[in-house]
């Protein structure tokens, strides 16, 4: 819908069924009389981590006619190539417009499919990543983001090395040894958005592992200008890849990721894992805010 005051601006909270829980996002349904400048002008006033803008599909990308879309994500400082919880919360809200089933979006990561159902009244969102992958990174360029973070070494936990994950967005993984050192989080902002742009990362993934298929996770934004995201897809879809491909979860897999309890701002993303396919699916609700 477009108004005179130019498109309307919905705020939703991906990952969480109450609205002070999961991390807001901004939803564009429409946002076809918007350039690229106006985007990010919208999206750095909202201020919220990312703001989905969706607009008419490529010809080429295929869908049901009508549940396709071009969809596309600004923080406030910049144009993200896929974000998660936005991708869940414009799904929520196209849902409750032209109802629940397939969805899909012409990304600048690529095509990705959501499948919304409800259940008991409740619109759930699997969004599916497009192909992922991990890489290592070098001793020295860890070093940095760890002296960044104010994270000493001996803080960290062995069993989950550090390594580069990509699932539409490059994401850099850090274990942490105990909940107490997840939960210390106070980093210089300026220092580590150098090294994160120097990396071309989006957000550090710093995890936790509680139990064999169940983590706690925080998500550190400097470059899109934000100190810390409450909830993200994108990570959790890289973490996913990263957990499968180091043998940390069997092939097939659902796993449990807690995000924002530190925050104030609960939610709980659901990781899935699937034999023979290499995408990695990501679940979660979301509620409009007030």
């Amino acid at each position: 819908m477009t108004t005179d005051a130019g498109p309307a601006v919905l705020r939703y909270t991906a990952f969480s069924r109450e609205p002070e829980g999961g991390n807001p996002a901004g939803v564009v349904l429409d946002a076809s009389v918007l350039d690229d400048p106006a985007m990010l002008a919208v999206a750095a006033e909202l201020g919220y981590s990312e703001t989905a803008f969706l607009t008419a599909p490529p010809a080429d990308l295929g869908g049901v006619p009508g549940r396709a879309f071009t969809l596309r994500f600004f923080s406030p400082k910049a144009e993200v190539t896929f974000c998660g919880h936005a991708t869940v919360a414009a799904s929520v809200a196209l849902a409750e417009r032209i109802g629940p089933g397939e969805l899909l979006f012409a990304t600048p990561a690529g095509p990705v499919p959501v499948t919304v159902a409800e259940d008991g009244g409740v619109l759930r969102a699997t969004l599916t990543s497009v192909a992922p992958h991990t890489e290592e990174i070098s001793g020295p360029d860890l070093a940095e983001a760890l002296d960044a973070l104010r994270w000493p070494a001996a803080d960290l936990d062995p069993a989950l090395p550090a390594r580069i994950a990509y699932a539409g967005a490059r994401h850099l993984v850090i274990g942490a040894g105990s909940r107490e050192r997840l939960a210390g989080l106070d980093y210089d902002f300026g220092r580590l958005e150098a090294v994160m742009r120097r990396l071309d990362l989006t957000t550090l993934q710093l995890v936790w592992r509680a139990g064999p298929e169940l983590f706690h996770v925080r998500n550190p934004f400097p470059v899109g200008g934000v100190v810390e995201d409450a909830a993200t897809g994108a990570a959790a879809a890289a973490f996913g890849a990263y957990a499968r491909e180091l043998g940390l979860v069997p092939e097939e897999a659902v796993l449990t990721l807690h995000q924002g309890q530190d925050m104030g701002r609960p939610g709980v993303l659901t990781v899935v894992l699937r034999a023979g396919d290499p995408r990695v699916r990501v679940a979660g609700t979301a509620v409009r805010i007030p």
